[in-house]
């Protein structure tokens, strides 16, 4: 098959801009970059009005989108109506979340992840499994009546899952697993992320060493920094062996802390972004229901009765956006928040948030204002 070469637009290849550059895809695969001058002749050419070529984001954290909930909805037909609700805002690439539940309903939501994964549903990448092995006193939005510790039965059956899903993420708390399950369940393939939790330094720590690499939703939901016990925030900044899930809306976390976590993370481990998003993504609803809970949409916000936030009202083009602009990152580094970061959080980089040779070619084109321009997922226009 001839490769297609995309030009007329910078091209963002997860490290650095090209100029007067064109992007080759072959089938579903980035086969190389070259200058515009070096165009065999006669190649098939896709023409983009200026701007951006990015890779296409990357979200950890997806709970609904398209007026559907992942609990509410266990099947491949809401896995797809999620995913292409993402789309249009140029996530290429999502772990559908389920939100604490029963186990049969987390069965359920196994089952139909390992299905959307056989049959190939754009956009797919796995799923995150956000409780219910959380700590009550840490529990968010989560309902506290479904929230229990981890059984041997529990750590068979999430071993068990991972063999059917590409990438399988599991939020725990330090205070409903043990360091030994947190371990075989890391030997078993899954990303375990810590979250939900009112655990100490010394326990984080101790986590780490057993395998967990991610932080999810940083700030929200854990125990924070002090003068004398550094808590999971402070573990995050510190240990370089740890990826954290951001929600960057202005809401979930204020812009300043945001500013002091990105100047004080310690490398390897990065710090990306993640929308949290609920059913409201690319909808007009204003209500919707978890576990029988009314959750009510205002202002940006998605609320509780009571004020507990619950999730976000956010899409990741917007989440750039706000990195970018109100927090004044340079708009590579931004987009590689979105794209490059997670992707290496979930350890699947070799193909996704980059646009170099042997990548899978997920772009988005964006305007120079920022605007979702296309989407193509495996070189597919969505």
């Amino acid at each position: 098959m001839n490769a297609t070469a995309f030009i007329g637009a910078r091209i963002f290849d997860g490290e650095r801009c090209h100029e007067h550059a064109a992007l080759f895809v072959e089938d579903n695969t980035v086969s190389g970059i070259a200058a515009l001058d070096q165009l065999p002749t006669g190649t098939e050419r896709v023409v983009l009005d200026g701007g951006i070529l990015a890779p296409g984001f990357v979200d950890l954290q997806v709970n609904g989108g398209g007026g559907v909930m992942l609990n509410d909805h266990r099947d491949v037909e809401a896995i797809r109506t999620i995913c292409a609700a993402h789309a249009r805002f140029g996530t290429t690439a999502l772990l559908a979340t389920l939100i604490t539940d029963t186990p049969e309903i987390t069965a359920e939501a196994v089952a139909a992840g390992a299905e959307a994964a056989r049959i190939d549903i754009p956009g797919f990448l796995g799923l995150h499994l956000e409780g219910p092995h959380l700590s009550i006193a840490r529990k968010g939005a989560h309902d506290p009546k479904l929230i229990r510790p981890m059984t041997d039965a529990d750590l068979a059956a999430l071993i068990a899952a991972r063999h059917g899903v590409p990438v399988l993420l599991a939020t725990v708390a330090v205070e409903s697993v043990s360091a030994e399950q947190v371990a075989a369940l890391a030997q078993a393939g899954l990303i375990v992320s810590l979250g939900h939790t009112d655990t100490t330094h010394a326990a984080a720590r101790a986590w780490v060493e057993a395998g967990a690499t991610v932080a999810t939703h940083l700030f929200n939901a854990m125990s924070q920094i002090g003068n004398r016990e550094p808590g999971l925030v402070g573990t995050v900044l510190d240990e370089g062996r740890l990826f954290a899930g951001l929600i960057a809306d202005g809401i979930h976390v204020d812009p300043v802390s945001i500013g002091v976590a990105l100047r004080a993370k310690r490398a390897p481990g990065r710090i990306f972004i993640v929308t949290d998003a609920m059913a409201t993504i690319g909808t007009d609803m204003t209500e919707f229901t978890l576990n029988g809970r009314v959750i009510k949409r205002q202002g940006g916000r998605l609320t509780l009765e009571d004020g507990t936030l619950a999730g976000a009202d956010l899409d990741m083009i917007s989440a750039v956006r706000f990195m970018h602009r109100e927090i004044g990152l340079d708009l590579g580094e931004a987009l590689r928040m979105a794209s490059l970061y997670p992707a290496q959080a979930a350890r699947v980089d070799g193909r996704y948030g980059r646009l170099t040779q042997g990548s899978r070619a997920d772009m988005v084109h964006l305007s120079d204002t920022l605007d979702v321009r296309g989407v193509w997922i495996g070189g597919r226009p969505i």
